[in-house]
């Protein structure tokens, strides 16, 4: 019993540090004196059904406008915010013209409240819903830069532009690599509308919030506008090849790619004597996919011989799934040994569902760290016991040595009650 319990001890030791190690990368951790200036685009609906009167004995356009007043007054000074509006200005039924109207009320950056309110105030309720075409225009008012991008969309019904589905276009800008989120929120939503934003929101790892009541519109819009301040670690886009003599040279740091559906995924990374490679994957299914699906990362040489690998399953009831691995490179004597390239593969099981596009691919996340080896030990289990393996052979022997003395003790006994 003993010996299991420090057999357990080190392995939840182990697992500790796989985790803390893969978390948290050294080479992943920004310089928050370094990031540039966030930048935050909100855009409105400002269509016919606006005019609905049904949030707190208002219309939907006035709860708008007094929630923008309200994040105009408490956005952080180091965000830049621009305002984006869509059918704000058509009023006639060609549908063509009516998806294009959308347009930048006012334009990312450091923010004039005057101004910025002063704008809001001439809008009225008018005409179609352009969400996608709306979405790719932000998309491009906020391009340019490292900072974090965010975009908060409020829309009270469905695009009504089809077959320019919005989810779609949420797809192509994430799969962009540009590091944009997008946050959704439904006022007074169905469940057609709720649908749609949500999956607008889930591509792009955005949230999306049902709104009722004006202070709830209020509380999340400014919640949303906040959080871009906040220091973030930003992705790096890079894409996998298909086999690792093409695949690009990552070093420490997170990055982002597309895992497409039935397709590998490549990268290499150099590991020096003595070091350590800890790497991690997680894909989400950013679309309806079946159920029973698998991703599997692997560490092999130039030559194609495993090292080590991760792997993990999932039967639909999560939207993402993660796995990770590690190795320790053993220390050389040699001074000059060269650093040795290892190749990472990963590989997902998913299969879309029937009549969902598998282009572009699932979002993938992958984090690379290559540090420091634990000093003394080469073998991944020794790992976080150090000593700890002596006073284990030391339990090892005296649980040896009371296991004899309690048999002995018990034969003597039983000689003496057989004799009395």
């Amino acid at each position: 019993m003993i010996r299991r319990q420090r057999l357990a001890a080190g392995v939840c030791a182990l697992l500790a540090a796989l985790t803390a190690g893969i978390a948290f990368p050294a080479g992943a951790v920004a310089d928050e004196t370094e990031q540039a200036a966030p930048k935050v685009e909100l855009v409105l609906d400002v269509s016919g059904s606006m005019r609905t009167r049904d949030i707190d004995g208002g219309t939907r356009m006035a709860a708008a406008k007094q929630a923008f007043n309200e994040v105009l007054d408490a956005t952080p000074e180091e965000v830049q915010l621009g305002i984006r509006t869509l059918g704000a200005n058509y009023r006639g039924n060609d549908r063509k013209e009516g998806c294009k109207d959308t347009e930048q009320l006012y334009p990312v950056g450091p923010l004039n409240r005057t101004d910025a309110k002063t704008a809001v105030a001439t809008l009225a309720p008018t005409g179609w819903t352009p969400i996608g075409p709306a979405l790719l225009k932000a998309a491009d008012d906020l391009n340019g830069g490292d900072g974090t991008r965010r975009i908060v969309l409020i829309s009270d019904g469905e695009d009504t532009c089809q077959p320019l589905d919005p989810c779609e276009v949420a797809r192509e800008i994430a799969a962009k690599g540009i590091g944009l989120t997008i946050d959704t929120l439904g006022l007074v939503p169905d469940a057609k509308t709720r649908d749609q934003l949500s999956c607008i929101a889930d591509a792009t790892g955005g949230t999306y919030t049902d709104v009722r009541h004006k202070e709830e519109l209020s509380d999340r819009v400014g919640q949303l506008v906040e959080r871009a301040a906040d220091p973030v670690v930003t992705p790096v886009a890079t894409e996998g090849a298909d086999r690792c003599e093409k695949a690009p040279a990552l070093k420490s740091g997170l990055y982002t790619d597309r895992a497409e559906f039935g397709q590998q995924r490549w990268y290499k990374v150099d590991v020096e004597p003595g070091q350590e490679l800890r790497a991690s994957v997680s894909v989400a299914d950013d679309r309806a996919v079946r159920p029973d699906y698998g991703v599997l990362l692997r560490a092999v040489t130039v030559h194609g011989r495993e090292i080590v690998r991760g792997e993990a399953a999932g039967t639909g009831r999560t939207d993402v799934i993660s796995t990770g691995l590690r190795y320790p490179r053993p220390d050389s004597d040699d001074d000059t040994a060269p650093a040795e390239t290892v190749c990472l593969q990963v590989t997902s099981s998913f299969s879309a569902a029937a009549g969902v596009k598998t282009s572009p691919g699932l979002p993938l996340e992958l984090t690379v760290d290559v540090v420091d080896g634990p000093s003394g030990h080469h073998d991944v289990a020794a790992f976080g016991l150090g000593r700890g393996w002596w006073l284990l052979g030391l339990l090892v022997l005296v649980g040896f040595l009371a296991g004899l003395l309690w048999g002995w003790l018990s034969r003597w006994r039983v000689a003496v009650w057989r004799t009395n």
